[in-house]
């Protein structure tokens, strides 16, 4: 049975973690970015704001109805069992009605003031996410996080439709980086929780196969991510800032990938799934920078 839970033990902060505020904080980065690389000098500020705030509240929205979705497999997992929804401090009604508010905001602000595609784009995404992926892909297949990570990889697509009013081949290229970033990514978190996973009986590739076939995944998908990351540079999108930060940063992945393959060490798969948050950050940061800084040779 859940816990009963009452509205006056929710508080701010309750409402605040369903969101899942470090997760959206790089979804909403990597949009603003597509914003920029989008415009030739700045992007219009009703699209900078609206858009923002438009993606910002909808992946919120998403995310809170995934921990509605979620919640006894969260309640059964460590990593998760302190959420909101597990702890009794909100109701499962009191979560999908603030996931309503944020999208029906979101959705007004991204229509009515940014425009009709990012506004569609952007529902499509919350449905993949929050329903799609939540409730049928992460229990059907080890492929889960492949397959579903289309949905965390549209941001910077959004952000660039939000500018332009179209999809351009150069947003594509940022989507594909994040769809490849996202299984090395994930899975390293896997292998961590891999027990925690079993016990709640979500498949992911870890517990359908084993940690050294995830590995193994793992290093492959960082190869060809590094192979990804070069497309912006090979297209002319981007130039010699952006190239050297992502052959860097690719390095280290790499490195950090190898030693997750041929080493045992527990701390590592916790070690490879930060770093790959920072890794993102940082090869967004710098093709923001490469933008407005241009090296010639």
């Amino acid at each position: 049975m859940e816990p009963s839970a009452s509205p006056q033990h929710a508080s701010w902060r309750d409402y605040y973690e369903l969101g899942k505020p470090r997760v959206v904080m790089l979804i909403v980065f990597t949009a603003i970015v597509g914003m920029f690389l989008a415009a030739p000098g700045l992007p219009p500020p009703a699209a900078l704001l609206f858009g923002t705030l438009g993606i910002g509240l909808a992946a919120s929205s998403a995310a809170a109805i995934n921990h509605v979705l979620d919640r006894r497999f969260d309640a059964q997992m460590a990593r998760t069992k302190n959420r909101p929804l597990p702890t009794g401090h909100v109701t499962e009604r009191q979560a999908l009605t603030y996931a309503a508010i944020l999208a029906v905001i979101s959705m007004t602000l991204l229509w009515g003031w940014v425009n009709l595609l990012t506004a569609t784009l952007t529902f499509c995404s919350l449905i993949g996410y929050a329903v799609i992926y939540t409730v049928w892909l992460k229990h059907a297949t080890p492929q889960n996080i492949v397959i579903g990570g289309a949905a965390g990889a549209a941001p910077p697509v959004l952000g660039w439709t939000a500018v332009t009013g179209h999809v351009d081949p150069y947003a594509l290229l940022l989507f594909l980086i994040i769809f490849t970033w996202t299984p090395p990514h994930f899975w390293a978190l896997a292998i961590a929780r891999r027990d925690e996973y079993a016990k709640a009986g979500i498949p992911m590739l870890p517990v359908a196969y084993s940690t050294d076939f995830t590995r193994l995944h793992i290093l492959l998908y960082t190869i060809l991510l590094v192979i990804v990351t070069l497309l912006p540079y090979l297209t002319g999108m981007s130039g010699l800032i952006y190239l050297a930060a992502a052959l860097v940063l690719g390095g280290f992945f790499l490195v950090r990938a190898s030693q997750l393959k041929m080493r045992t060490d527990a701390r590592l798969p916790m070690r490879t799934f930060s770093f790959s948050i920072t890794y993102l950050a940082l090869l967004f940061a710098a093709l923001l920078l490469d933008h407005y800084v241009k090296i010639r040779i």
